[in-house]
């Protein structure tokens, strides 16, 4: 059973990702350490003791669609209830809204625990939370003082609409029509897919935001706005009115996050109503509505990010426990008896075998660098609201394509480790190895592919402040790889000489992208661009891992944190060579290549 890693939390959040300095700086208002170890701790226990318990019902079980309206998993309504409870949908909402203003960095912590305990359950809320960032930066005075208290409040939920049957990240192509009305109103009319918990029974009332287009709208992305369409109606006195004429046509049946509902939406089809039309409110401006989506997909991005965090940290604890209690054959030097498993005297624990202490060293790795790196963009975008915007706000859009894709892809790389170290219990239901491992699939497919990640990391972020603001985060990388070398610590092992050589790669990688956009040469730039995005999450996870190791107790001449570094310096960093070459070699291949492709 998952329990939540809060020590090893508050730890990366402190003195990892930034959160201590920024503490004592006196950057995040009124916020003490004791109050973080509180929510940190609270947060634990309810993910632990409330939510994990409900995870395989609502795998099992998954959402049904049942006359019309979604049925979710026994117990997960009256869970969600204890959670808005709890006020953990309020954790960043402004205090104008009931709100608490706390910083994104504790929320990503707590968005960790929610999603280890059930991914599918936790994507809901999230969505919640993303609508609420949308509403309060583009809505009208109105739209805010009707729907954001009670959104706020968890009273009512929140969801995100943009894809369609024939547009999936091409949004300029979508369909779905928005009409003006005499009223200042709108009417919508289309279709639209896989919309996470766009029905469900948690709520009276969901407030959906969708893009649409209007008639007269320029032609592509730049003729999109945004509207609010509430399921219900709401009166001038808070109380829900009239259904309005949206609905769930269907679920889909999915390979993993069985209990979150992923719905076909139908807006205006005179189901509901008086005439055919569902009614909603602009949001921002006209055409203007991808840019207001935007405030609620770049957190999205980074939500998910923590997804496959979540999943990877399962999965490992998951391993870990079984590796311990599983007795096979017999290690290397190991002189154990075996009497405590009752499996046969002489039998190892499967643990002590080095193929399998090395597939979960990896396991922790990749789960604390996926870690690491959201934490710190998430105390990116925290501080980019103070003093140093401007740089804070790049860091993050730097950070947010890595967070989210390489966090995602680790989510699915543990699990399958995972799977493999369950060996054949890991491939039947029963020990939950494969639930994990299927939940982990979506997180690197939606709120835009790690490949889009990879496109907006090489063409947009890269070139920030012209290449000037990754120089100087790379020449900061450098600064923790010197402090590794002057710890002369042999518990970092050859942390210092493998972490500055991933460096070089980095950097080296990037000088070549930026001359290759620089002169052109995008398709060259582009056929890099993933294994790139991998290269840079590679180095930060080393980085960080050494920065946590020196942060333990000063000199990281010991400890666990110390080993795990040095493990990922010695065994899985030097993988940034290769990368490197695929990004500045590869290209010619690719082009020749595609023949076979017909």
């Amino acid at each position: 059973m998952y329990k939540a890693p809060v020590e090893e939390i508050a730890f990366t959040l402190k003195h990892v990702a930034g959160l201590a300095p920024a503490l004592e700086g006196g950057h995040l208002g009124e916020l003490t350490d004791d109050l973080v170890d509180a929510i940190l701790s609270e947060a634990g226990r309810f993910a632990t003791e409330e939510v994990a318990p409900l995870a395989e019902i609502g795998d099992r079980q998954g959402a049904r669609l049942v006359d019309g309206a979604v049925k979710m998993p026994d117990g997960w309504p009256a869970l969600y209830k204890a959670w808005a409870e709890g006020g953990w949908n309020s954790l960043t909402a402004s205090p104008e809204f009931g709100g608490q203003g706390l910083p994104h960095m504790l929320h990503v912590a707590a968005l960790e625990m929610w999603n280890s305990g059930s991914m599918a359950f936790a994507i809901g809320p999230t969505l919640t939370i993303g609508a609420i960032e949308a509403l309060a930066a583009h809505g009208s005075d109105h739209l805010k003082s009707t729907y954001l208290p009670k959104m706020v409040s968890g009273e009512w939920m929140g969801s995100m609409n943009l894809t369609e049957p024939h547009a999936g990240s091409d949004l300029g192509v979508m369909k779905t029509r928005a009409e003006r009305r005499d009223d200042g109103t709108y009417r919508l009319f289309g279709q639209k897919i896989f919309i996470t918990y766009g029905e469900h029974d948690f709520t009276d009332n969901i407030v959906h935001l969708v893009l649409a287009r209007l008639p007269d709208a320029p032609a592509g992305t730049r003729g999109i706005s945004l509207f609010l369409v509430p399921k219900f109606l709401v009166n001038d006195d808070g109380s829900l009115g009239p259904r309005n004429d949206a609905h769930c046509h269907s679920i889909e049946h999915k390979l993993g996050i069985h209990g979150s509902p992923t719905c076909t939406m139908i807006y205006g089809d005179g189901r509901f109503g008086d005439e055919p039309g569902a009614i909603g409110w602009l949001v921002g401006e006209e055409n203007r509505g991808l840019a207001c989506m935007f405030t609620m997909m770049n957190n999205a991005r980074l939500a998910v990010g923590m997804q496959g965090v979540a999943i990877a940290e399962a999965a490992t604890q998951k391993a870990i426990a079984y590796a311990k209690e599983r007795t096979q054959g017999k290690a290397p030097g190991w002189h154990g008896s075996g009497q405590g498993s009752g499996q046969g005297s002489g039998m190892s624990p499967i643990i002590e075998h080095p193929d399998v202490a090395r597939m979960l060293l990896t396991m922790k790795v990749l789960t604390q660098g996926a870690r690491a790196i959201t934490y710190a963009c998430a105390h990116a975008v925290d501080m980019s609201h103070g003093a140093e915007a401007k740089h804070w706000a790049e860091r993050a859009s730097l950070l947010t394509p890595i967070a989210k894709s390489f966090a995602t892809d680790a989510g699915v790389d543990v699990a399958s480790l995972g799977v493999q170290v369950h060996g054949g219990m890991g491939f039947i239901e029963e020990t939950g190895a494969a639930r994990l491992y299927r939940d982990a699939r979506i997180a690197p497919i939606y709120e835009g592919t790690n490949g889009i990640q990879a496109i907006d990391l090489v063409t947009r972020k890269l070139p920030l402040s012209d290449g000037d603001h990754l120089r100087g985060f790379i020449a900061e990388l450098r600064e923790i790889a010197a402090r590794a070398g002057q710890a002369n610590a042999p518990a970092l092992g050859e942390t210092a000489s493998r972490l500055d050589a991933a460096i070089a790669d980095l950097e080296a990688a990037s000088e070549w992208l930026l001359a290759a956009l620089a002169e052109g040469r995008q398709a060259e730039a582009l056929a890099g661009a993933t294994p790139y995005q991998r290269l840079f999450g590679l180095v930060l996870t080393g980085a960080y891992l050494a920065k946590g190791a020196l942060a333990d107790g000063g000199d990281g001449r010991n400890g666990e944190r110390a080993a795990l570094c040095r493990f990922a310096a010695e065994n899985i960093i030097g993988e940034t060579a290769a990368l490197r070459d695929r990004v500045v070699s590869g290209a010619g291949s690719l082009e020749a290549a595609r023949v076979v492709l017909g």
